[in-house]
């Protein structure tokens, strides 16, 4: 004859306790699991589409940098097809200086903690992005810096001679061989961490809205300022009427 086991009602009150209190710390640390999982996934998708739009943004610039430098080649062109241009003409090359028209706030964002790239969990994209800057800090140093200082200092479009002498091509060939380099490397990056064009336009509106947002509010706590100003001259003006 079989018998089978007997448990007491104490016994399966204590078991079905037990096994409640384990699903509830599975479930627990399970959700507490998924949570923390999908934040670090957030963040590491904003660190990357932030500095994605930074990279973009820099390409940008110095793309128009590139534009200006031919350009100045092509009034030069113009000048010594015709001389009697040059008054007209002179004044252009000023506004064609290439300028480093970006900030290097992501970078030092990207570049300052290692917690960021081990957010960001790819080495080979870290590397890159690294890469990019040290290039963009190249185009900086080799070409913005120098051909400023060159007309700054040495006055070089006072005469037809010295605009026509000013060696741009040797600038527009390291523009044309560092942007190449940069291009490379966006598109690298993008391929690696599988940013598309859609996100990345979406994070540029998204961006462009906050920044008009801090714009609007520049611009009100300059109106604002300006008011204090001219009522404080109002205040001196009648203060001098009254002769005190």
């Amino acid at each position: 004859m079989s018998t089978k086991p007997h448990f007491s009602e104490g016994w399966k009150h204590f078991l079905l306790s037990l096994l409640a209190t384990t699903i509830s710390i599975a479930l627990t640390f399970g959700t507490a699991a998924v949570i923390d999982h999908n934040k670090e996934q957030n963040e590491k998708r904003e660190i990357v589409m932030m500095v994605m739009f930074d990279m973009y943004n820099s390409m940008m610039s110095i793309e128009n940098n590139d534009s200006m430098i031919r350009q100045s080649m092509e009034v030069q062109f113009q000048m010594a097809e015709d001389p009697s241009r040059f008054d007209e003409l002179r004044f252009q090359m000023a506004y064609l200086m290439p300028k480093a028209e970006y900030t290097e706030t992501t970078e030092h964002i990207f570049s300052s903690s290692i917690e960021t790239i081990n957010t960001i969990g790819n080495v080979l994209f870290a590397e890159s992005v690294a890469e990019f800057y040290q290039i963009r800090k190249l185009y900086k140093t080799t070409i913005c810096e120098p051909v400023y200082n060159e007309i700054t200092q040495s006055v070089p479009f006072a005469t037809l001679k010295g605009t026509l002498d000013f060696d741009y091509s040797q600038y527009a060939i390291m523009s044309c061989s560092i942007l190449k380099d940069m291009r490379h490397l966006y598109v690298q990056c993008k391929q690696m961490m599988e940013v598309t064009d859609e996100e990345l336009e979406a994070y540029r509106k998204e961006r462009e809205q906050i920044e008009k947002s801090i714009s609007e509010e520049d611009q009100d706590t300059g109106s604002t300022i300006y008011e204090i100003i001219e009522l404080q001259g109002n205040i001196d003006e009648s203060k001098a009427n009254l002769e005190l």
